[in-house]
């Protein structure tokens, strides 16, 4: 298969409500789209780079520069059989978000050039995956309650509550008092630190959560560690799972229980398949995470979360829970709390190209 063109692409959409994680919040998102065409196919990604360096090194900004300067302009007139190859870049270091916006373009291609649902090239089964969702940092604790209460009007299967210093056990304490059987889980963002804060993460085993992600630095394991073996709550971790290389070092050193992956966090679906893998072999939970993703990210992360091992919800919400309209036909919109998987070649969803060159503020062509 031989890569005609590459196109890249920045456009800006408005969140329907501001969204606040313990490192930030934001009330729109600078989406960085691509779109590799071969064969008169057209396979589609998402970079998923925030605008800011909260929650990891690459932005919008940051990655514009790594695929336009570096990864795209010897894209095309390559022939490329496997997704994979697409995968490596080991002259480049580090830019794992920008190298899976490529890869992943490559292997809806591929599906889309074999007729499969990407669910079914990447060896994933089922009709529909768990639902799960993420609400933002509320001011009072009655806003948050009436956010979980639509949640789990909704059917959502998992609750996590974003926390931070300040907005952490009381809050929590709270909530389970007033939800006491609701699937309840707590994302720090990296906002607490050993040893100063392990009385404070060990008053949350009092909440029966599901589990505690990332609690502490994004770059650490070797606290993790000795944090999961203080508290009865199982630790999960997002930021400090960058490869397969990471999951297996947390995995030797007991760093938590359970991974978040984000196949755009971690350099594209290949990667976090192999991390699914090996977590899967040690009796490690996995499930998907998002990051704000429009439709086009969110049905990549769909495919994925049909593999066995990611047995908990994902955070793969409706496209209305974030967006006013999407960019892609059909939205996503889940039933009873599961999601359906799309079953067209490819991704299964059409990019809106009218919305989507409307919402466009910047754009570089690649040919051969």
């Amino acid at each position: 298969m031989r890569v005609a063109r590459a196109v890249l692409r920045e456009l800006v959409l408005e969140l329907k409500r501001h969204f606040e994680t313990g490192t930030g919040g934001t009330g729109a998102r600078r989406i960085l789209l691509l779109t590799l065409e071969a064969e008169d196919l057209e396979g589609w990604s998402e970079c998923v780079a925030a605008e800011t360096p909260g929650y990891s090194y690459e932005t919008t900004d940051t990655a514009w520069q790594v695929l336009t300067r570096w990864l795209l302009p010897d894209l095309p007139g390559r022939e490329v059989d496997d997704a994979r190859q697409l995968h490596a870049a080991p002259w480049l270091r580090g830019h794992p978000m920008a190298r899976a916006a490529v890869e992943m373009a490559a292997w809806d291609l591929e599906a889309k050039r074999r007729n499969l649902p990407l669910r079914d090239l990447l060896g994933g089964a089922g009709e529909a995956v768990p639902v799960g969702v993420a609400i933002g940092i509320q001011k009072t604790d009655d806003a948050l309650f009436r956010r979980i209460e639509q949640c789990l009007a909704d059917g959502y299967r998992k609750i996590k509550v974003k926390i931070k210093p300040g907005r952490d056990v009381n809050m929590l304490r709270a909530v389970r008092e007033r939800f006491p059987d609701a699937p309840l889980m707590a994302d720090a963002n990296s906002s607490y630190a050993l040893p100063e804060d392990l009385e404070l993460l060990a008053t949350m085993d009092e909440f029966d959560l599901m589990m505690i992600e990332q609690p502490l630095s994004h770059e650490d394991l070797l606290d993790h560690a000795a944090l999961q073996r203080s508290i009865a709550t199982p630790v999960c971790l997002d930021e400090s799972v960058r490869s397969v290389g990471d999951a297996r070092l947390a995995l030797h050193l007991g760093s938590g229980r359970i991974v978040n992956v984000k196949p755009g966090r971690v350099g594209g679906l290949a990667s976090a398949v192999a991390i699914h893998d090996a977590c899967r072999a040690a009796g490690w939970p996995v499930w998907c995470g998002g990051m704000l993703e429009t439709g086009i990210g969110r049905a990549h992360n769909v495919a994925l979360a049909t593999l066995p091992g990611f047995v908990l919800p994902g955070d793969i919400s409706n496209s209305g829970r974030y967006w006013k309209e999407d960019i892609v036909v059909p939205e996503f919109a889940m039933t009873d709390g599961l999601m359906p998987v799309p079953e067209g070649a490819g991704i299964g969803v059409a990019p809106r190209r009218n919305r989507i060159e409307a919402l466009t503020t910047r754009m570089r062509v690649f040919e051969s």
